[in-house]
């Protein structure tokens, strides 16, 4: 990277409740799952995780609940060295959750209860001025009230700040406000959301992607799993290739991606370099459990890159 970039992530805070299992129980069912594991999570902070993880310096703006989860999600925030000044916590109001179900094939269910996400309010972007404005780049997502992440979209183009805005979880959208972001990024069927077109192959994405273009975005990229990423802007639409793996768990991959690209891009990578080395970092964290637990340091992540790089020689 050219510097060291700074990002401010205005989203969720949640705490994981994951069960890994052979199978779902049928209704009235009850079965056995093999593991649990409990851990930190929201997208928001999972991106801020990944943000930092890959060399960047992250403030957070979030809520908690005063509730037992609230103080150690604060307390996980400072650990991992992430600016936790703005992250309130909110009195009678219980902490994000995210119970989360994952098949031995590796994908995963996932509901999420807000709490206090919920309570994350315009004016507490406006408190939270003096932070943004130092920011080189600002991400979001939909775990907190839409009226917030569209407020915080436009409080960062006045300030000339760029943004990312992650569509998750997958819901309609009004694209002209959301198209104030610089960059829109879904996956297949948060993108089905957006644009009301099934994403079942590159072509699907391509389709889709044109199509929230001109609904008012600037800037799509879709993350395609196992098949890497597609970009979409007004200078066309270019695929860029994911890196294989044996996934063991693809929870919080797509979070992986968010982060890190957004430290790739604020330090300065061009942006197709910067997408691939996203594609990679989310496919490294694939092949661990959990969300924040499986992302990788900044050191092991350069280490894989430059072996791929050289493989392709």
């Amino acid at each position: 990277m050219d510097r060291q970039p700074h990002i401010a992530v205005v989203g969720s805070a949640n705490i994981d409740l994951i069960t890994y299992t052979d199978s779902f129980p049928r209704a009235g069912e009850t079965i056995f799952g093999r593991e649990f594991s409990l851990g930190f999570g929201g997208k928001g902070a999972n991106q801020a995780v990944a943000a930092r993880l890959c060399g960047a310096r992250v403030s957070m703006v979030a809520r908690v609940g005063d509730d037992l989860f609230g103080p150690a999600t604060i307390e996980n925030f400072v650990f991992r060295g992430i600016d936790a000044s703005r992250v309130l916590v909110t009195p009678g109001v219980s902490s994000g959750v995210a119970p989360i179900f994952v098949e031995s094939s590796g994908q995963n269910r996932i509901w999420v209860v807000k709490g206090a996400n919920d309570r994350l309010l315009p004016e507490d972007v406006d408190a939270a001025a003096d932070l943004l404005w130092r920011a080189d780049m600002i991400v979001l997502q939909l775990e907190i009230p839409l009226e917030t992440v569209y407020y915080t979209l436009r409080f960062a183009r006045a300030q000339g700040i760029r943004t990312i805005l992650n569509p998750a979880p997958g819901q309609p959208l009004d694209l002209r406000q959301a198209g104030v972001a610089d960059y829109v990024i879904p996956n297949e069927t948060e993108a089905e959301a957006l644009g009301g077109v099934p994403v079942h192959s590159l072509e699907d994405a391509r389709v889709c992607a044109l199509r929230l273009l001109e609904g008012g975005l600037r800037r799509v990229i879709v993350t395609l799993g196992a098949n890497g990423a597609l970009c979409a802007g007004a200078d066309g639409i270019r695929h860029i290739a994911a890196f294989p793996v044996a996934p063991v768990d693809t929870t919080g991959a797509g979070d992986a991606f968010i982060g890190s690209l957004a430290c790739f891009l604020a330090a300065g990578c061009e942006e197709a370099e910067a997408i691939s080395r996203a594609n990679l970092y989310a496919a490294l964290s694939t092949m661990a459990a959990g969300t924040q637990k499986s992302f990788v340091t900044r050191e092991r992540f350069e280490k894989e890159w430059d072996a791929r790089q050289a493989a392709v020689r």
